[in-house]
């Protein structure tokens, strides 16, 4: 079922008819298509629902073109950005496109399914412009960073779920909640593989997240958990670039004050929550997915 998906971005591309967008389309690494294959495992694979999970596809690429200007990105999935090889200009317009193209297709869909998707990337846009706020100071506030992360990531794997459950019959309510919980995890993990793996894996340096400004749940978590002094020491890295040594000196506290555990149960936590969601309405498949989204190495 992929498969249809990733032919109905192509055919959505290929009617722009302008070779470079296409060409420029070819260049974008496909990723993990979670947002897809969620969609597909709610609601089937009619006509509708391949359009629905093609649009979400390339309004997440769309996201994730705008995302690499904003961290000033050389790399994606391992691979040069296209920022970095085409420059700023090409990135961004690429992502207006493929926004303009899939809030059009939408509009042929459902009008329903248009305002939840709609809605999302709304959210996904000021969730943008917080993550940039938040990047200049040291935030200490969880629920300020369980609101970026919503809104940035989430919204859009809620929405998703939403739109697939209104395509197929199914309570909306039920599945966005579905949804949210899987988004938030998901951030939650990526914000922890940021810490614990390689630059190899990661496609990017390790702890890139802080030296770019961004305090995620592992730092909060171990803000709370240091001395006064060593407190003051961690603002003191925080945006900068780190040596080896500092590197070590957080890698040693996350270590020892188990933060990267803490973090990781509660992304696991939420995922429990959705999966009994789930099969409270009998969508024991959907467990798979909601794995995935925690399981994973980068």
């Amino acid at each position: 079922m992929l498969n249809a998906v990733e032919r109905k971005i192509e055919q959505f591309i290929e009617e722009l008819q302008d070779k470079e967008v296409s060409s420029l389309y070819k260049k974008l690494p496909q990723g993990k298509r979670l947002r897809a294959k969620l969609i597909l495992k709610i609601a089937g694979s009619s006509l509708p629902v391949v359009k629905t999970a093609a649009v979400v596809e390339m309004i997440h690429a769309a996201s994730l073109l705008h995302d690499d200007v904003i961290d000033d990105a050389d790399t994606r999935r391992s691979k040069p950005s296209l920022n970095a090889l085409y420059g700023n200009k090409t990135a961004i317009m690429l992502g207006d496109i493929l926004y303009s193209k899939g809030f059009f297709e939408l509009n042929n869909i459902s009008a329903d399914v248009s305002k939840v998707v709609s809605n999302a990337v709304t959210q996904l846009s000021l969730g943008e412009l917080k993550d940039v706020s938040l990047s200049s100071t040291f935030n200490l506030d969880r629920e300020i960073y369980l609101e970026m992360i919503y809104q940035k990531t989430a919204s859009l794997i809620e929405a998703s779920s939403g739109a697939a459950a209104l395509l197929a019959g199914k309570p909306k309510e039920v599945y966005m909640t579905y949804g949210r919980n899987l988004g938030l995890a998901f951030q939650m993990i990526d914000d922890i593989l940021d810490i614990t793996q390689d630059a190899q894996t990661l496609g990017k340096p390790a702890l890139h997240d802080f030296v770019e400004g961004k305090t995620t749940l592992p730092y909060i978590y171990l803000y709370e958990a240091l001395q006064d002094d060593e407190r003051e020491k961690l603002r003191s890295l925080h945006a900068k670039a780190l040596s080896k040594e500092e590197q070590g000196w957080i890698l040693s506290n996350m270590k020892t004050h188990k933060i990267i555990e803490r973090a990781t149960l509660e992304a696991k936590t939420l995922i429990d929550e959705a999966i009994a969601v789930m099969d409270a309405h009998g969508e024991t498949a959907l467990s798979g997915i909601a794995k995935e989204m925690i399981e994973r190495d980068f």
